[in-house]
């Protein structure tokens, strides 16, 4: 495997460069901070990844970039055959709901910025027969509710677009996977309630690689969210207005 990863310097992407350097993949990181992509390169270096990881810029906020990053990894790589995208913004809803400019940046991110990064991607790998995109969306685009509605949106599409890249490229051997996690005690989420079917990072991780080698269009995780959110999806509305959750 040849893996761009995309939000790879902490968290559930840190987890997942982690298991793919365990394997041996070679890897190439992209992000906004150089110290952050070099100190991670070097991590994954340690853990069994091919020498050099190599690192480049790469802000979701601006896809004007977007193409030479992909340039610079494909020549290091030569050619790179999956893409994930573990990269997002997440803030509470009672500060996306005060801060318009705070709201619009995250929203760029989660669906505009990804949206046209895994686009781009996809084209590549189908013009060179095929490989595999997989983005990181949430539970929290399955159902909208009052509490996260803000960021949920911004998953929600992520995931409609998935499901239709999904649809567009099988024909032409680009498999695309949709990561749902549920909470996942990160630094993302510090300081938050944790409801129960937490996750923590590394076994997450593993089912979201589990499902990329096998090319699920959807994974759960953990795997226990399926249901929940089965349920949730499930429920009349004004049972979900009654609930206030």
């Amino acid at each position: 495997m040849k893996a761009l990863l995309v939000g790879a310097t902490r968290g559930m992407g840190r987890a997942l460069g982690r298991l793919l350097a365990e394997r041996g993949a070679a890897i190439f990181l992209l992000g906004r901070d150089p110290a952050e992509l070099a100190a991670s390169a070097r991590d994954l270096e340690a853990r069994g990844a091919p020498v050099p990881v190599g690192t480049a810029g790469l802000d979701l906020a601006i896809p004007a970039g977007f193409a030479q990053a992909l340039d610079i990894a494909d020549e290091v790589l030569g050619g790179f055959d999956t893409l994930v995208v573990t990269g997002g913004l997440f803030a509470r809803q009672e500060e996306l709901a005060a801060d318009p400019l705070r709201l619009e940046r995250l929203l760029h991110v989660n669906f505009t910025g990804t949206v046209v990064l895994c686009q781009m991607a996809a084209a590549r790998l189908a013009a060179r027969g095929g490989g595999t995109v997989c983005a990181f969306s949430s539970v929290a685009g399955d159902r909208s509710r009052r509490s996260n509605y803000l960021y949920g949106a911004s998953k929600a599409g992520l995931s409609a677009f998935l499901d239709g890249l999904g649809q567009a490229y099988a024909e032409r051997g680009v498999r695309v996977v949709c990561a749902r996690p549920g909470f996942v005690k990160t630094e993302m989420t510090a300081g938050l309630p944790v409801p129960p079917f937490a996750g923590e990072p590394e076994p997450v991780a593993r089912a979201i690689l589990d499902a990329i080698d096998a090319g699920r269009p959807v994974v759960y995780a953990p795997g226990a969210w399926r249901w929940v959110m089965l349920i949730i999806r499930a429920l009349p509305r004004f049972v979900i207005r009654r609930l206030k959750f």
